[in-house]
């Protein structure tokens, strides 16, 4: 079987947020066996998928593991595992993939670029937790949870300089909901291409600081749209290998839209 490390979220090698893919001969194997390549591919998400029988409301099964956990939606490995069915020829046109969070639809474009129907976040305004303000380092303005799909805590935070400066203690922040933390910020100058910042922190999956977190952008986007009264966005994911995530809200659907490039092939011998 042939592996592939993925950068998705971005058109040049090296940034966004790298993925593993395998495409599956048959159905997916043993979660053991799963879960420990995943463990050896050491990525934030390493994808599986294998074809399903024509006829029916999906084209192919995906599922993805972190290095310690199974999760149930990840955006950048589904970008990931869309741009690998594209470039190889697997699958033309849009791939509708079986999920442990329904039906997931990845439509290419000519650019290159690949949108994905992902459900969105129901936003519940709670209090801030005590403690999240020490663990991050800011004191948030406001928090948010993302609902059972998303698993996260929404926290804005004053402003873009804020979000870029934080030094987070990982092991305190762990235990302020089920997947991690959102930390977000209006753009201080849209002129430079986005409209919000964000960095996602996940300690619960092993993860300290995920590169670009594409489910996170279902719960971002109602977020901003509501504030900045536009249903398209772009939101800048400020990791140190930072990606552009654009968002189209539509009702309970939220679309997110991005590019990835290859950058490693190899093959699986275990």
């Amino acid at each position: 079987m042939r592996m592939r490390i993925v950068d998705a979220f971005t058109d040049r090698p090296f940034a966004g947020n790298p993925a593993g893919v395998l495409l599956l001969n048959d159905a997916f194997p043993d979660d053991d066996w799963l879960q420990n390549v995943a463990m050896e591919v050491n990525h934030a998400e390493t994808a599986f998928a294998h074809r399903l029988p024509e006829g029916g409301e999906a084209d192919w099964a995906l599922r993805w593991f972190t290095p310690v956990a199974e999760v149930a939606m990840c955006g950048h490995a589904t970008l990931a595992t869309a741009h690998v069915l594209h470039t190889t020829g697997a699958h033309e046109g849009p791939v509708r993939f079986a999920t442990r969070s329904g039906v997931l639809i990845a439509t290419p474009a000519e650019d290159g670029s690949v949108t994905l129907d992902f459900p969105t976040a129901p936003l519940t305004r709670v209090e801030v937790p005590a403690g999240v303000a020490e663990a991050l380092g800011a004191e948030p303005v406001a928090a948010f949870d993302t609902g059972a799909n998303v698993g996260d805590l929404l926290v804005e935070l004053a402003d873009e300089k804020t979000v870029l400066g934080l030094v987070p203690d990982h092991k305190a922040l762990a235990g302020h909901s089920s997947r991690g933390i959102i930390a977000t910020a209006r753009a201080e100058d849209p002129a430079r291409g986005y409209d919000f910042v964000s960095r996602c922190f996940f300690p619960n999956l092993g993860i300290d600081e995920d590169p670009v977190t594409g489910s996170a952008h279902t719960a971002l986007a109602p977020h901003w749209s509501a504030r900045l009264g536009r249903d398209d966005l772009t939101g800048l994911q400020a990791s140190r290998r930072s990606g552009l995530v654009r968002t189209g809200l539509r009702g309970e659907r939220t679309l997110l839209t991005g590019r990835a490039v290859t950058v490693i092939e190899g093959e699986l011998r275990a």
